[in-house]
């Protein structure tokens, strides 16, 4: 999936509202009023939509107390123009100036305000709470917002962009709700899926829909893909957000829309909570995550590919190049090189290997089984530790591991 920007064309938005979002508040839709007669239906069909909604009740009654709202505040200073004079020294035409062209005068500089919301979920009494990236990148000050209207000043813990994660702190004076994690391993696609934000600043909102579908990659977020697809409607201020289960667990955390107008049409992406787990563990003990690395780039595997290199359960990841002096190169990877499992893994294509790799201890050795002219070999390897700087993204042609 691309996420060009074309008119009319399907693009991935990332759902934090910026400046503005609340313009929805206020007459921006009209309510739907439907009446209806008193439902008739069979004691055991009765029984079981009853608890079915029991279950979306109870999710909701013990979750929401756990969901935050975040605003953000982006401070910036406004270019002065080009022969711009100062404020005169006069008193009274100052009061003139700042009564017509504001505190800064007419010169135009100054500082603004851009505001964005997005969701949290709190994990820890501590008052440690999850969010996306996205939602508080840049912010100079973050506000969070309980489901009792408390306020608290958010304190940045560690952000991880590659995977679009972050942590914040804050300082409660009670006790928190926490939100229990799942496990996003055990999901089927088919199951209910509950979804609890603020979208466009509706604080508190649940939806609820099904797993749609699991290991979506390609969505261009972040680098390390593997999202829980879901039509559970979330929108711009859902992020950071809670994906639940039935048993009330947090399986994800809402992140992306795919959308033509900018609103729910069904297809929205959460980061899946075991992925999250490990990213999360190091934000909070280390501020920052550190990765596994081979120095390898890697390239997908077309059809013509697969025949032509003999790959014949058409899975695996393709070596393009391996980094001089990297960890690859020393292990002897070459060119075309097929590594079809990772350390007894099997290996289901390059976004696979680059999450193995990364989720790996540096220091830790590996075995990788190869396919090299047709043939299969073991490759044993040392992982090194992925350097701090470099792209948050690989290129698509030729993504490194």
């Amino acid at each position: 999936m691309k996420s060009t920007v074309l008119p009319g064309a399907l693009v991935v938005l990332l759902m934090i509202a910026a400046a503005g979002a609340g313009y929805v508040a206020r007459g921006a839709w009209t309510p739907a009023v439907e009446r209806r007669g008193p439902a008739s239906a069979s004691p055991a069909g009765g029984s079981l939509a009853d608890g079915l909604q029991a279950g979306f009740v109870g999710v909701a009654e013990h979750v929401r107390p756990a969901v935050v709202n975040l605003d953000t505040i982006q401070k910036a200073r406004r270019p002065r123009p080009s022969g711009a004079q100062p404020a005169p020294d006069d008193p009274f035409l100052q009061e003139f100036f700042k009564q017509f062209f504001g505190p800064d005068g007419p010169s135009g500089g100054g500082e603004f305000r851009q505001r964005g919301l997005g969701s949290g979920v709190i994990f820890d009494k501590r008052g440690l709470v999850l969010t996306n990236f996205h939602v508080i990148k840049g912010a100079d000050e973050i506000v969070v917002r309980l489901s009792d209207k408390r306020e608290y000043r958010g304190q940045l813990v560690g952000t991880d962009p590659k995977t679009d994660l972050a942590v914040i702190r804050i300082q409660p004076d009670h006790d928190l709700t926490v939100a229990p994690l799942g496990n996003s391993d055990a999901l089927r696609v088919g199951e209910w899926a509950i979804a609890i934000g603020n979208p466009f600043g509706l604080a508190q909102t649940v939806t609820v829909g099904v797993i749609s579908a699991t290991g979506r990659s390609d969505v261009g977020v972040a680098t390390y893909e593997n999202f829980i697809q879901t039509d559970a409607s979330i929108n711009p201020g859902n992020s950071g957000g809670p994906l639940l289960n039935l048993k009330g667990e947090v399986i994800g955390i809402n992140t992306a829309i795919f959308s033509q107008s900018g609103g729910s049409i069904g297809i929205g992406f959460a980061i899946p909570i075991n992925m999250v787990k490990r990213v999360m563990d190091q934000l909070v003990d280390k501020g920052k995550v550190v990765r596994g690395w081979l120095g390898v780039s890697l390239q997908e595997l077309s059809p013509e590919l697969i025949d032509s290199l003999g790959v014949s359960d058409k899975r695996g990841a393709l070596v393009s190049s391996a980094m001089p002096g990297g960890p690859a190169a020393a292990a002897g990877l070459q060119k075309y090189d097929v590594i079809l499992s990772y350390d007894k893994t099997p290996v289901e294509d390059y976004h696979h290997f680059q999450r193995l790799t990364a989720d790996t201890r540096a220091g830790s050795k590996v075995i990788l089984q190869v396919l090299r002219n047709k043939k299969k070999l073991e490759v044993p390897v040392t992982v090194g530790e992925a350097p701090e700087e470099g792209p948050r993204r690989p290129a698509t042609s030729t993504p490194k591991s």
